[in-house]
């Protein structure tokens, strides 16, 4: 079983990854048939990817990723959270395999060549930062045409039925009407997103929205003493979540949206 296989096996981010492994293996192979360059080859003879991880802090993503043979490089404003990434790199024998740089989301074209990734992961980041259209707009520059963006976003619908749920109305209604779908300033989300205005975003940022789904449509919701007392829950919530991931009404009711969206290529 590979390294990201091994990663697939939780509730919490079987979706991701299922969309991950599926979209890493498609431009594998495209890519191995327009440039068949052996010295770019993994050992399974397809192409190794170039993926960008905005916001990958520690590694959790990007040293999977870099197992299997793939060249990341790890963009991330902190440099506590890098230095936790060059020592997780470095016990995992990695150290020319995953790059690490410090910069903030916005800046990243003016950090990274435009066009040099296949790949561009941007998980639990554009709903911290002052301005996610600016954002995707320097990840759509580093990814090159035919690449993809994998956005994984917090989702407001989810935020407004898990306060109403508590019996705590007023917060419910300050996060359905508020425009960010924040709480107040105190909130430490400065954005929520709903599946349209996610995809609004990303379509306006020249990428094209390919795949939409939903994250974590119940795992938020069960206590962990119930999944440690049935036997076999686990695995049963983990096969729930990937069925219902991409079905409506489930998905736009999900703690995340997770987009899967493209550059198309120029004629």
């Amino acid at each position: 079983m590979s390294t990201a296989s091994k990663h697939q096996q939780t509730s919490r981010n079987a979706v991701v990854w299922a969309v991950l492994n599926r979209e890493i293996e498609r431009q594998s192979a495209l890519l191995t048939q327009a440039d068949p360059d052996p010295s770019r080859q993994l050992a399974s003879g397809l192409r190794k990817l170039r993926i960008v991880d905005v916001g990958g802090g520690s590694g959790g993503i990007a040293v999977p990723l870099a197992e299997l043979g793939h060249e990341v490089t790890v963009v991330d404003p902190s440099a506590n959270a890098l230095a936790a990434l060059r020592q997780r790199t470095a016990d995992a024998g990695l150290e020319g395999s995953v790059a690490a740089v410090q910069a903030d989301t916005e800046e990243l074209s003016d950090t990274l060549e435009t066009g040099s990734a296949d790949l561009v992961l941007c998980h639990s980041v554009l709903e911290h930062v002052d301005h996610p259209q600016r954002a995707l707009e320097s990840i759509a520059d580093v990814v090159a045409e035919g690449g993809a963006v994998s956005l994984l976003v917090a989702n407001r619908a989810a935020a407004v039925f898990a306060k109403a749920l508590g019996g705590q109305f007023q917060s419910a209604l300050n996060l359905l009407y508020d425009v960010e779908g924040r709480l107040g300033e105190s909130d430490t989300v400065a954005h929520r997103f709903e599946t349209h205005t996610l995809t609004a975003l990303v379509n306006g940022c020249g990428l094209a929205t390919e795949h939409v789904h939903g994250v974590q449509v119940v795992s938020d919701l069960i206590p962990g003493s119930v999944l440690e007392s049935e036997g076999g829950s686990k695995e049963a919530l983990r096969e729930f979540e990937l069925a219902t991931a991409a079905r409506i009404p489930f998905r736009d009711l999900a703690a995340q949206l997770h987009v899967l969206a493209r550059k198309p290529r120029t004629l």
